[in-house]
């Protein structure tokens, strides 16, 4: 598996995101992901303080167990807290980072992400907290998740007047589907030399091919318990766009989930490609698809043409 450098980690082009750990798989069937994932050469697992209330964490530090060494995890402080509570003051993230160590049955967290931004609490004081959990051995590199551009560039300027540890990674939603990254967060990264993790690089699974139009989406997927709220996934507009691409991928010789998480693969600054999974067979396609197809610039120029919603 190709590795990728997220300043001081060489970290998976292939992660795992362990956001069903504990709310759709239990711990049996956790660890049965964990170790497909090690086993197609996934070094990289994401996860968060709140993914599960707490049980991803667990699960995933005890599925890791003694291979730990090996492995790089990142989690995640700042979502879950009570409205007008500072979601990232100094006294939580030093109190939250100890609480997902203790889960995690580690003594260091390789990438701690600040998991949104807090207008309750100056970027400043979160970046010390940080600072400190780096001094203490108990973080490795630092970065965020949601961040703007503009959020980027001003995380960037105070860490540099407080001499403190500066974000290396950002962590966006980002698939053919959901392309506003590249207007604004993607040009930041790049001049500030930040990698970017993508998350929902499936669209939620709208992407797998699996959600078709005019029909109802499958029993047990994602989007048949989201309800309504997952029109604005599976509107009819981008199921066109997957109907096109799926086209383009089977006759070039790929599936549609090779074409997605290859195509961001192949995008300069992306570090790893965060895709979530229930079962080892998923975990073993998502790995194999990111690195299946290295598409050239008048592919990429033809899969984005074709990726216009309402194109």
């Amino acid at each position: 598996m190709e590795t990728r450098s997220v300043g001081s980690l060489e970290v998976s082009v292939a992660g795992l995101g362990c956001n069903n750990f504990g709310m759709r798989i239990d711990e049996a069937a956790s660890q049965e992901v964990v170790d497909a994932a090690l086993d197609a050469g996934v070094n990289h697992f994401d996860t968060a303080d709140i993914y599960g209330k707490g049980r991803s964490e667990e699960f995933l530090g005890r599925a890791l167990g003694s291979r730990r060494g090996d492995t790089i995890i990142t989690t995640k402080v700042g979502m879950g807290v009570p409205e007008g509570e500072p979601a990232a003051s100094e006294e939580r993230v030093l109190r939250v980072c100890d609480e997902s160590l203790a889960r995690l049955g580690t003594d260091y967290i390789d990438l701690y992400l600040l998991h949104q931004p807090d207008r309750s609490t100056p970027i400043g004081e979160t970046l010390s907290a940080f600072a400190k959990l780096v001094a203490a051995g108990k973080v490795r590199e630092v970065g965020c998740s949601n961040f703007s551009g503009a959020q980027l560039e001003e995380a960037e300027s105070v860490a540099a007047e407080l001499g403190v540890p500066r974000f290396v990674n950002a962590q966006n939603d980002f698939s053919l589907l959901n392309r506003s990254v590249e207007d604004d967060v993607l040009p930041v990264c790049e001049r500030l030399d930040v990698t970017l993790m993508p998350y929902f690089p499936l669209a939620s699974g709208v992407l797998t091919g699996k959600y078709r139009k005019g029909q109802s989406h499958p029993e047990g997927s994602r989007l048949a318990a989201w309800g309504p709220m997952a029109d604005q996934f599976a509107s009819d507009e981008k199921l066109d766009v997957v109907e096109r691409l799926e086209e383009y991928a089977v006759a070039h010789g790929h599936t549609l989930p090779e074409l997605a998480l290859s195509w961001l693969a192949g995008v300069p600054t992306v570090g790893s490609v965060i895709a979530g999974a229930t079962s080892p067979e998923q975990v073993r396609a998502n790995a194999a698809a990111t690195t299946a197809w290295s598409l050239t610039p008048e592919e990429r120029a033809e899969v984005d043409a074709l990726a216009r919603v309402g194109g």
